[in-house]
């Protein structure tokens, strides 16, 4: 019986020890193993608006503009996301549905600035979205990035500064 059952069982119970080991050690090396599917976060490219450069978060098709960073309760100091638009000459209106941060809205249109919304704030608790501000540039734009607040202060953007959009 001893070697029937004990002896098999012994060794699978090892060999699932090992395999184990190994695993532990492969993914220390960088090596990859399959693990469970978690939520991440889209890769970030980078641009640069005047002579600052900034990690974004692309937002090109309707859902990702939709939720933008919405939720989002920080962002890292040079980063932000960059709205992209199917058509290059669009009049969006953005707003701050389910923000939790103040953000400055950067409009681009034809690789420059076009208007800066600067210190753009969170909206009151339990406001209604009827009673959400809307921004806009006012006129066509191609793109718009979103920056942590005072950032264009911060870093002395103005209006008709260049926006170097190649690393997207």
């Amino acid at each position: 019986m001893f070697k029937q059952i004990i002896l098999p069982l012994l060794a699978v119970i090892i060999f699932i020890v090992v395999i184990g080991i190994f695993v532990q050690k492969s993914s220390s090396f960088g090596l990859s193993v399959n693990k469970t599917a978690s939520p991440s976060t889209p890769p970030e490219k980078t641009i640069s608006v005047g002579l600052k450069k900034i990690q974004v978060q692309i937002a090109d098709t309707t859902s990702k503009r939709s939720k933008g960073l919405s939720g989002v309760t920080s962002l890292k100091a040079d980063s932000g996301m960059l709205f992209i638009f199917d058509s290059k000459q669009v009049t969006p209106l953005f707003w701050m549905k389910d923000m939790k941060i103040a953000l400055d809205i950067i409009w681009i249109g034809g690789g420059k600035i076009v208007r800066i919304d600067k210190n753009v704030p969170v909206p009151a608790p339990g406001t209604p979205d009827t009673g959400l501000k809307t921004y806009s540039a006012g006129a066509p734009i191609d793109y718009v990035l979103e920056v942590n607040t005072s950032f264009s202060d911060k870093n002395k953007l103005k209006v008709g500064d260049s926006v170097d959009l190649s690393g997207i």
